[in-house]
């Protein structure tokens, strides 16, 4: 498994949404909640990975900022949920998501240190490349609720800092 996998089986998967919804069926807003609340939930288990295996000051300090930022947002999406009275819809891309992640999590449970460190700070960069990426072209702008488009928009300019982040803490591990 490459370490971009689950970012690969993202866009693919959006990208597939993109074709969809120039055919007309784009994703409706219960699916998108469902999709953005577990690219989130990801990230979350990730990092808590991260902090409990990693000793390197600046990807546990990164896992760290992702749990808190990512949990935020999480909690924010399901109090608007609530609010709207909208229960979000498990769907093909969450689904695949979520296998993906599970695989990337065990691939990472077998490093250990600066391999560890590396591999894991490697995918945080592609995943938030790929999320962002998602985010702007295509769950934006096909979520018709004006507070989940905000709540996404908001969203996007966090996991544009995380991206850099990412990146500025793996330039250090080179």
């Amino acid at each position: 498994m490459t370490l971009v996998k689950i970012a690969a089986a993202f866009a693919a998967l959006l990208l597939a949404g993109g074709v969809a919804q120039a055919q007309g069926a784009k994703p409706n807003d219960a699916q998108i909640a469902h999709i953005a609340y577990t690219a989130g939930k990801i990230d979350i288990e990730a990092a808590q990975q991260a902090v409990q295996k990693s000793k390197n000051k600046d990807v546990v300090e990164f896992a760290n900022d992702m749990i808190r930022d990512h949990t935020a947002i999480n909690d924010k999406a399901l109090a608007l949920v609530k609010k709207l009275n909208v229960t979000p819809q498990d769907n093909d891309t969450s689904k695949a998501l979520a296998k993906q992640a599970a695989e990337k999590r065990a691939e990472l449970a077998k490093l250990n240190g600066p391999a560890f460190d590396k591999a894991y700070i490697d995918n945080e960069v592609a995943y938030h490349k790929t999320v962002n990426n998602a985010l702007q072209n295509t769950l934006i702008p096909s979520a018709t609720n004006p507070g989940l488009r905000d709540l996404l928009t908001t969203g996007l300019k966090i996991f544009q800092g995380h991206q850099q982040h990412a990146e500025h803490v793996a330039a250090s591990l080179r």
